[in-house]
């Protein structure tokens, strides 16, 4: 391998820990907002707000990423954390 290979090969290690870490900081972040939900006696799904996240999404995104590959991966993204949302308060109301 190339030293110029080598060099870009550690740079996207080095920025796949900061992802890994950026997204877990974010699912933490939904995990605290979905716990506001129910002590405020709201859904944990919320249409409107998810639709204004993949609409800021989409304005900030200036490629090289496709729209539909970076709003798909938003999309699973939010998934995730309704469902680790849902599993806390499944597990809170068993408590």
């Amino acid at each position: 391998m190339t030293d110029e290979l080598d060099t870009l090969r550690a740079q996207i290690d080095e920025l796949d820990r900061e992802i890994v870490k950026l997204l877990n900081k974010r699912a933490r972040l939904g995990l605290l907002a979905g716990k506001t939900k129910l002590q405020n006696g709201l859904p944990i799904a919320d249409k409107d707000r998810e639709r204004e996240v993949m609409i800021r999404v989409a304005m900030a995104n200036e490629g090289p990423l496709p729209q539909d590959a970076l709003l798909g991966l938003y999309r699973m993204l939010i998934e995730t954390i309704r469902r680790l949302e849902e599993l806390e308060k499944s597990s809170s109301a068993h408590s």
